[in-house]
């Protein structure tokens, strides 16, 4: 079968459109960074001023280009099962970390629930992660504040925010009912 000439054209004009426009990152949609790579982030963990029983957490990219990390970090305790649950509730598409510039987060590693008291578990060491697919760093506690362990029932994190400031209140307006911020 032969090819028609308008179609042979019109495959030519795309082909020749794809080889023009800028290469998207694959899973990227355009105007979107790519996820950052790990080597580009520093992450850090600190106690928090503030609150006992809260680490504030932050990342910051180390590359000049904007890149995108997850919508709030990942963060699991020692050998315990599940992560720190997001607060509010991310939004899909992440977060865009622009080059040389710091993201923070707070953690809460205790509730203040009855049952905490009782079923806290105690652990030695703190995993965080900016984008999901990464490694990410593991702390210890000790290093943390906590020289006899870290106490761990119902942790939530807040989404990265601009300032520690501004992480420290959306954890606590999150955690105390005083309402419900966004990003």
């Amino acid at each position: 079968m032969r090819a028609r000439p308008a179609t042979v054209a019109l495959a030519a004009a795309v082909a020749l459109t794809a080889l023009a426009a800028p290469a998207a990152s694959a899973g990227t949609p355009a105007g979107k960074p790519a996820p950052c790579a790990e080597k580009d982030l520093t992450v850090r963990a600190e106690p928090s001023d503030g609150s006992d029983g809260v680490i504030a957490l932050s990342v910051r990219n180390d590359a000049a280009r904007a890149c995108l990390v997850d919508g709030a970090p990942t963060v699991t305790y020692g050998e315990l099962d599940g992560a720190a649950l997001p607060v509010p509730e991310p939004r899909h598409g992440g977060r865009t970390l622009a080059g040389h510039h710091t993201l923070h987060a707070a953690v809460r590693s205790l509730s203040d629930s009855e049952d905490a008291e009782k079923d806290a578990r105690t652990v030695m060491s703190l995993h965080v992660s900016a984008v999901p697919d990464h490694d990410g760093r593991t702390f210890q506690v000790l290093k943390l504040g906590a020289p006899a362990g870290l106490r761990v029932y119902e942790p939530v994190t807040t989404l990265w925010q601009p300032s520690p400031a501004r992480a420290a209140q959306v954890l606590l307006e999150e955690t105390t009912g005083r309402g419900v911020l966004a990003v």
